[in-house]
């Protein structure tokens, strides 16, 4: 009897701890790896969990990764919530990997650009636009860079680097310079012609890593690149004397941006997770460890970093590219890039 019963106690013992284990929610969070991901693990994900009883699973990967990642699993998805920047979330929710969000409090704060789709949301804004050596000009007498157009200066000979159009900040480039000279997403080639015959000769390398790009600098080959405000912030951070400089046509809009994906097993933890992004404190956590400014209107930033990025009055300057003309059109303009641009 004593055997039976302690029996019956060790099953009764296991079964419990089974339906612990099933009730227990996992949520998993696909976003960028490095120092976003090293932010998420530290300072964002544990609050959250400890908050709402949850447990985050956290699959780190750029934004083409896991955009590939959502068309591979497509009827089995494995994330919960995705993480990619505008473009690729365009695509994403194009493609229908987003579902609808949820109406909340904290997203009638976030700034009307910001608001990216039905069914996606920006996480933080970035800026495209200058990145310089500040003792380099200054050593040189030069002003700061104040327009597109100064891509073409003849003093920016081999010192000048620019990411190809595989990245957002080369691509980017391209429809400035194409707007610039009377063309824009809908009519590219004026584009294509100023980067190859004015500005291409100017550049020492089109570097799409952002570590290589830090080096760059570092190593004092290049003075001057085309960059995102909070990878110069990043920069300046290790005390190299990087600046950041708004053109005065407009810097480009780049932003981080999360969706709930499609057939998720734990809906309501992932749209509690996208609206806990937006509150303002955690708005500022990011401005601070990734130099994403703030997207909620309510976000207050001390004034160092209100001094360097996308925030406040700024955010009405920042330039938006349109998505539904590009992504279509990307494949082509890579090629063409490859032809024209960096042959």
């Amino acid at each position: 009897m004593t055997k039976l019963t302690g029996g019956l106690a060790a099953v009764l013992s296991i079964t419990t701890a089974t339906a612990a284990l099933a009730q227990e929610t996992t949520l998993t969070v696909g976003g960028y790896g490095g120092s976003f991901e090293t932010l998420m693990k530290e300072l964002i994900i544990p609050e959250f969990e400890a908050a709402n009883d949850v447990k985050i699973a956290f699959v780190s990967g750029n934004s083409t990764e896991n955009l590939a990642r959502l068309q591979a699993q497509r009827n089995s998805q494995e994330l919960d919530v995705v993480i990619l920047d505008d473009g690729p979330m365009y695509q994403a929710d194009a493609l229908g990997f987003c579902t609808e969000m949820a109406d909340s409090e904290v997203k009638a704060d976030v700034y009307d650009i910001a608001k990216l789709g039905p069914n996606s949301i920006g996480i933080g804004f970035v800026a495209t636009g200058f990145t310089y050596n500040t003792e380099w000009f200054e050593r040189e007498g030069w002003d700061a860079p104040t327009s597109w157009l100064d891509l073409k200066d003849p003093k920016y000979k081999d010192i000048l680097s620019i990411p190809p159009i595989s990245n957002t900040y080369g691509l980017h480039t391209l429809v400035m310079e194409a707007r610039l000279a009377g063309g824009g997403e809908n009519d590219i080639d004026p584009g294509y012609e100023v980067m190859a015959d004015e500005i291409a000769p100017n550049v020492l390398v089109f570097e799409p890593s952002s570590g290589k790009m830090s080096e760059l600098f570092q190593s004092e080959e290049i003075a001057i690149s085309i960059w995102g405000s909070g990878r110069t912030k990043s920069l300046a951070d290790t005390g190299f004397p990087a600046a950041f400089s708004y053109p005065e046509e407009g810097a480009v809009a780049l932003m981080l941006a999360a969706c709930p994906v499609v057939d998720s097993d734990a809906p309501e933890a992932a749209q509690a997770f996208i609206d806990y992004l937006l509150t303002p404190e955690i708005q500022v956590k990011l401005a601070d460890a990734m130099g994403a400014g703030p997207v909620n209107t309510e976000a207050e930033l001390p004034e160092e970093l209100a001094a360097v990025l996308p925030y406040g009055d700024k955010i009405a300057d920042l330039v938006a590219v349109d998505w539904d003309v590009i992504n279509p059109a990307r494949e082509d303009w890579t090629k063409r890039w490859a032809r024209e641009i960096e042959r």
